[in-house]
C-alpha cells in the first residue's frame, strides 16, 4: 500500500482490522492485510463499495514449497483511482491442492487471473464461470510455476563438465 494511505485514509486499515481481524505486515513502505479464505470476497466488496477501490490491478500467487502450511499466498493489489490509493492484501492457503472462493463478482477482470492462476499454480477458485487453462495447452500435466514442478532441462555444457554430459548425449547410446 503506498505511503499516503496510513497517513490519509487509516481507517480502511483499520475497519478490515476490526471487520475482520486482518492482520497486517509493511515492506518496504507498503502495508498489506492479512486475510483468510472466506474473508476476501466480502473484504473486496467492502473495499469496492465504501472505499472506492473499483479497480483489481494485480493478482498473483507465491509458493512457499516445501512449506505446507501455508504453501500458497495469494496476493491482490487494489487501486482506488478516485483517491489514488493502492492496497495489497494476502491469502495464506495450506497444503498442495488450494481452493478459495473467486472474486469475479466483485471484479470482473478476476476471471483472467485466476484462470492464469489456476494455470500455472493449480491454485481452484470455486464459483469461477470458466475456470480453464489460458495459457498452457489443455493437455498440459502440471503446474508450471510450483516450485516442485520438474524442471526438465539440459545442462549446459562447459569445457569443466565435458565429458560428464557428452556421455548422456543420445549419440553416445550408439
Amino acid at each position: 500500500m503506498s505511503e499516503s494511505i496510513m497517513t490519509n485514509a487509516p481507517s480502511i486499515v483499520q475497519t478490515l482490522r476490526d471487520r475482520f481481524g486482518a492482520s497486517t505486515y509493511e515492506f518496504r513502505g507498503e502495508t498489506s492485510l492479512i486475510l483468510k479464505t472466506e474473508q476476501i470476497v466480502p473484504a473486496c466488496q467492502i473495499l469496492r463499495d465504501e472505499y472506492s477501490f473499483e479497480l483489481l490491478t494485480e493478482q498473483t500467487a507465491v509458493d512457499y514449497w516445501p512449506e505446507l502450511a501455508p504453501r500458497f499466498h495469494v496476493v491482490y493489489r487494489l487501486r482506488s483511482l478516485k483517491n489514488n490509493l493502492i492496497l495489497g492484501l494476502r491469502v495464506p492457503l495450506e497444503g498442495n491442492f488450494p481452493v478459495m472462493p473467486t472474486l469475479t463478482g466483485v471484479y470482473a477482470n478476476a476471471n483472467w487471473f485466476e484462470r492464469e492462476l489456476w494455470d500455472m499454480f493449480g491454485i481452484r477458485f470455486e464459483g469461477h464461470p470458466d475456470l480453464r487453462r489460458v495459457v498452457m495447452p489443455e493437455d498440459w500435466v502440471g503446474h508450471p510455476l510450483r516450485k516442485d514442478y520438474p524442471l526438465g532441462y539440459e545442462e549446459v555444457q562447459f569445457t569443466f563438465n565435458f565429458d560428464e554430459i557428452d556421455v548422456r548425449k543420445p549419440y553416445a547410446q550408439e
